[in-house]
């Protein structure tokens, strides 16, 4: 198959959306698909690279990090990926790619699937400000939302979303188009390789972590939706019983500054460790130099940071989520939680004992393996085809009115003519 791909965010940007189009290319690839990529350039040029279009864009940092925006233009390589055909267009966000999606779908007779990645209910705060600390802001903010998306998905042949959470969350906006349930799979090569215990020391030598410190290690961007806010008074809460532990936050975002000013407010800024930026090809040692994975966003769709934490074979303690369904199992692999005292109780429980930590750690990897890129892809691939099928059904079904209308018309002509023959014989 031809399948195009859209995004507003690739690389060089990291995050779920860009590593789930990053896996789905490679691993259709290897099957023998030919896969194109539409995305927006880091500046005002267009240029196309290695299977890539990259069209002129803005910088909107100002509203969302990392964001940017397309003017309506003229663009040379949308005709160009019109001219290629793709067999399926596969759309990834809702704003500046989308139409480009919807317009080489229609006019190369394509359908058109889209990934709900985002519950953008969790990002208002972005464009609203502190109108989203009101009920009538946040009721308000929800309509919205929920218009926005039965608009845009609309548009579509077949929505994709990557847990249950995100389909009950469409079937409450009353989204009316098929929904397929398809969780974003991880390259689990990049976290299951062990890191020595060598490695280990220096990497707490270089932050300056005691040796016989437990850690509990963070993840992912640092943003106000990411509630990182909780973790750090949790933490400071649970210092007070234990202060053999390190609390290592990686990663980098716009909330940053207000988090290291409050890990002052708490007096615990020598037991948390801000790394900042991480290389992705880094990440799993961070996971793996942790004992515990804590996290307390309730934004997430699917959440890849749990799935690649426990690919890295260690137990996370993560706040209650529906997206954790079949991910974290209390007592098996982790602990959800809903309040300090369980945050507690459970930190407590794994890490008072080292072996019961272990198997832990090893079944939180069997867990991962349901989230590999081959699952991921296969689901995927599956899809793909059945909505062809559709399609092709659906066409089938719109030219038999046609058809019939066609045979009507020549079962009139042929007894008009048969009538006139007979009136004429009897005129005779």
């Amino acid at each position: 198959m031809k399948i195009l791909i859209t995004t507003d965010w690739y690389k060089p940007i990291v995050n779920g959306v860009v590593t789930s189009v990053i896996n789905l290319k490679r691993e259709l690839e290897e099957r023998g698909h030919e896969v194109r990529v539409l995305t927006l350039s880091q500046n005002y040029e267009s240029y196309k690279e290695d299977g890539v279009y990259y069209i002129k864009s803005l910088n909107l940092e100002r509203i969302y990090p990392n964001a940017r925006a397309v003017l309506p233009h003229g663009e040379r390589m949308i005709d160009d990926l019109i001219y290629w055909k793709p067999d399926v267009v596969h759309s990834q966000c809702e704003f500046m790619t989308f139409s480009y999606a919807v317009k080489i779908s229609k006019k190369c007779g394509c359908p058109l699937l889209h990934t709900y990645h985002t519950i953008y209910e969790d990002y208002l705060h972005y464009l609203l400000g502190r109108i989203t600390q009101y009920r009538t802001g946040r009721v308000l903010g929800k309509k919205t939302v929920a218009a926005f998306s039965r608009r845009v998905l609309k548009k579509t042949s077949q929505v994709i979303v990557p847990t249950e959470k995100v389909e009950k969350i469409l079937e409450g906006y009353q989204v009316g188009e098929p929904v397929a349930v398809i969780p974003t799979g991880i390259d689990l090569k990049r976290f299951m390789s062990s890191v020595s215990p060598e490695e280990k020391r220096k990497m707490k030598d270089r932050w300056g972590i005691p040796a016989e410190n437990k850690v509990l290690v963070s993840v992912g961007r640092l943003a106000k939706e990411k509630n990182l806010e909780e973790i750090l008074h949790y933490f400071a809460e649970y210092l007070k019983e234990e202060n053999k532990l390190t609390l290592l936050i990686a990663g980098d975002g716009p909330d940053a500054s207000r988090l290291r000013e409050i890990t002052e407010e708490l007096g615990i800024e020598d037991s948390v460790v801000f790394t900042g930026m991480v290389r992705p090809e880094e990440v799993g040692k961070y996971y793996q130099l942790g004992d515990v994975f804590v996290c307390a966003s309730n934004s997430e769709t699917q959440g890849i940071t749990y799935i690649e934490a426990l690919a890295s074979g260690i137990p996370a303690l993560c706040r209650k989520d529906e997206c954790l369904n079949q991910v974290v199992t209390d007592g098996y692999n982790g602990f959800q939680y809903e309040s300090y005292a369980y945050f507690k109780m459970h930190l407590s429980y794994i890490l008072e004992n080292e072996m019961r930590r272990a198997e832990m750690g090893e079944r939180a990897r069997e867990t991962a393996y349901l989230y590999s890129t081959w699952n991921f892809c296969t689901m995927a691939e599956n899809l793909y085809r059945e909505v062809l099928e559709r399609q092709e059904v659906r066409e089938q079904e719109e030219v038999k009115p046609a058809e019939f209308l066609q045979e009507l018309s020549d079962s009139i002509l042929r007894n008009s003519r048969f009538l006139k023959r007979t009136i004429l014989r009897k005129g005779a």
